[in-house]
């Protein structure tokens, strides 16, 4: 049924629930499973004034959340291997744009399924930051699961 499950996962708890899910389908489905995490380039805040750093705090901000990034997927890809998921592979893409660097990697990595937890924001707070999953779900041509 499926050859590439791609997860997105942020490391949180709910992304959890999704990393699982994408592993029971990749052993269900004897499928291969990449696990991107994307980070942003730039500490939160700092174009927007709210940060006053030096670019060696901003470089040390970046090779914290990269390093972090990289654990969250390797985390992933150790569990998918001890569950016995025939291929794994932990991938950490740097963009601002979270939803599109999620569908490019489904692309690169030819994925027939994207597996992803939604945000769990409600009401205005909805609203107003949007939702990166529900930007997948609607520009992605790749299929979306999405667990709550």
């Amino acid at each position: 049924m499926y050859e590439r499950i791609l997860v997105a996962t942020d490391g949180s708890e709910l992304s959890d629930l999704a990393v699982n899910s994408a592993i029971d389908l990749a052993l269900l489905t004897n499928a291969e499973l990449v696990a991107v995490r994307v980070v942003h380039h730039y500490p939160t805040g700092y174009f927007e004034g709210s940060l006053l750093l030096t670019q060696m705090e901003v470089k040390r901000m970046q090779s914290e959340a990269d390093a972090e990034a990289q654990r969250v997927v390797d985390a992933v890809k150790a569990k998918a291997e001890a569950r016995g998921v025939r291929s794994t592979l932990a991938v950490v893409m740097k963009s601002e744009l979270v939803a599109e660097a999620i569908i490019e990697a489904a692309r690169v990595h030819k994925s027939e399924l994207i597996v992803m937890a939604s945000h769990g924001r409600r009401g205005l707070k909805r609203l107003l930051m949007g939702s990166e999953t529900l930007h997948v779900l609607t520009h992605s041509h790749t299929p979306v699961l999405v667990l709550r």
